[in-house]
C-alpha cells in the first residue's frame, strides 16, 4: 500500500522540483522587454496561491499600484542593473527592486529587498486601467 502511494506521488514531485529548480533559473528580463511586455496593461499579482496587488502600467515608465482592497499609489519605475525598481509618489525616498522574468504562465517578480524573498507571479493581464476609487469613499 505504502509503494504504491510513493509511486504514484513520484511524478508529482518530480514536477515540483523541476517547477522549483527552474523558477530559480530564470533569465532576468532586461528593461526593455520588461517595457514591452508591461507598458498599456494592468496586471494582477499573486502571493502564495492569493491576490496580492495589481499594478497599471502606463506609458513613461509610470504606474499606479494598490494592494488587493487597499488605496491606489501613483509611481514610476527604472532599472538598475537587472533589477526593475519602483519609486511611489507618496514615499519618494522608498525603492522597491524586483528581478522579472516570463515564465510558463506570464510574469514573475522576485523582490530583492533585505531579508525578503517574496515571489509574485502573473494570474491576470488585461488592457483595462485600474479602477482607484478615493480615500474613505462611501463615508
Amino acid at each position: 500500500m505504502m509503494r504504491a502511494a510513493v509511486t504514484r506521488l513520484a511524478p508529482v514531485l518530480a514536477a515540483m522540483l523541476a517547477f522549483a529548480q527552474g523558477a530559480t533559473a530564470q533569465t532576468p528580463m532586461s528593461a526593455e522587454e520588461f517595457e514591452a511586455y508591461v507598458t498599456g496593461r494592468t496586471l494582477t499579482f499573486g502571493f502564495e496561491g492569493q491576490a496580492y496587488g495589481i499594478e497599471e502600467f502606463r506609458t513613461g515608465r509610470r504606474t499606479t499600484w494598490a494592494f488587493i482592497g487597499d488605496e491606489c499609489r501613483e509611481g514610476h519605475w527604472f532599472d538598475r542593473g537587472e533589477q526593475i525598481c519602483f519609486v511611489y509618489d507618496d514615499f519618494p525616498a522608498e525603492e522597491h527592486c524586483w528581478i522579472f522574468w516570463e515564465g510558463e504562465h506570464g510574469l514573475n517578480a522576485r523582490f530583492m529587498g533585505e531579508g525578503n524573498s517574496t515571489e509574485l507571479y502573473e494570474v491576470q493581464r488585461t488592457s483595462r486601467p485600474l479602477i482607484c476609487p478615493g480615500p474613505e469613499v462611501g463615508v
